[in-house]
């Protein structure tokens, strides 16, 4: 991936953004899925304005989202992995913590991460061998996770939405001193990609195209993501479309511990 083709996708995240927060500013209805997940006119929208710009500028790579199925043939390569409005139950409680995520896979793993934070105004993009990176109303700065040596209490982050007594299992399992908070949507990994926390452990539902961003994002900042024996998330239409229970870590010294506890 070329600096310009991830500018690409991050205007494209941008344009999408634009179409969430004009429902977001007046009064919306919301329906539920089959899976009794909610959706909203923003998920359509920004679904459309995300998968028409793919199609146009990368022509033949299938797109997988969580709104849609890619009409491209399935014997790509790569693919892309969209999540048009990540964390709609957010965005329905108007905290302001939803995302736009896109991100493409290869063979070989994650190529590039996009995610969008239209509310926040916060972007953080990242690709194999760029870097990774956050831009927001005080500029752009490049990204990268921190240590975190004893006696420093761990920075626990997690979901408002998922956990529940597994979590609370984890956490009384942790033979360190730690703080917990909650944040939505992908922002969990981003926030661990620049600095503001350690490690997050996830006990509740995801789909590839939750995580595949967000983790990119991540693992370029220098964290890691894994399962809760150790071995990496995969990521692609020959594997099932929900992700194992998983941890992601900024030091990367921490997974020996965030997986002892499980």
């Amino acid at each position: 991936m070329t600096e310009r083709e991830l500018g690409v996708l991050c205007a494209l995240a941008e344009a999408a953004g634009l179409e969430i927060l004009d429902v977001y500013a007046r009064n919306f209805a919301s329906w539920q899925k089959d899976d009794a997940s909610p959706l909203t006119e923003a998920d359509l929208r920004a679904d459309k304005v995300v998968r028409e710009g793919l199609e146009a500028h990368f022509p033949g790579v299938f797109i997988l989202s969580e709104e849609s199925v890619s009409a491209a043939g399935r014997d790509s390569d790569a693919l892309f992995l969209v999540d048009p409005l990540d964390g709609t139950k957010e965005f329905l409680k108007r905290n302001d913590e939803f995302t736009v995520n896109i991100a493409l896979a290869d063979q070989q793993g994650l190529v590039a991460g996009v995610v969008l934070a239209p509310a926040l105004g916060e972007l953080f993009y990242a690709a194999r061998g760029l870097g990774a990176a956050k831009r927001d109303a005080g500029g752009m700065r490049g990204l990268r996770v921190a240590r975190c040596d004893e006696p420093m209490p761990l920075r626990v982050i997690g979901s408002r939405s998922h956990g529940g007594e597994a979590l609370t299992s984890w956490l009384g399992k942790l033979p360190r001193t730690y703080g917990f908070v909650a944040a939505g949507s992908s922002l969990k990994f981003c926030r661990i990609a620049e600095g503001r926390a350690d490690i997050y452990p996830r006990f509740g539902p995801t789909s590839q195209w939750d995580t595949a961003a967000a983790q990119c994002v991540l693992e370029m900042a220098g964290g890691a993501v894994t399962d809760l024996n150790g071995a990496s998330l995969r990521y692609g239409l020959d594997g099932p479309t929900l992700n194992p229970e998983f941890v992601a870590v900024g030091d990367r010294r921490l997974l020996a511990l965030a997986t002892s506890t499980t």
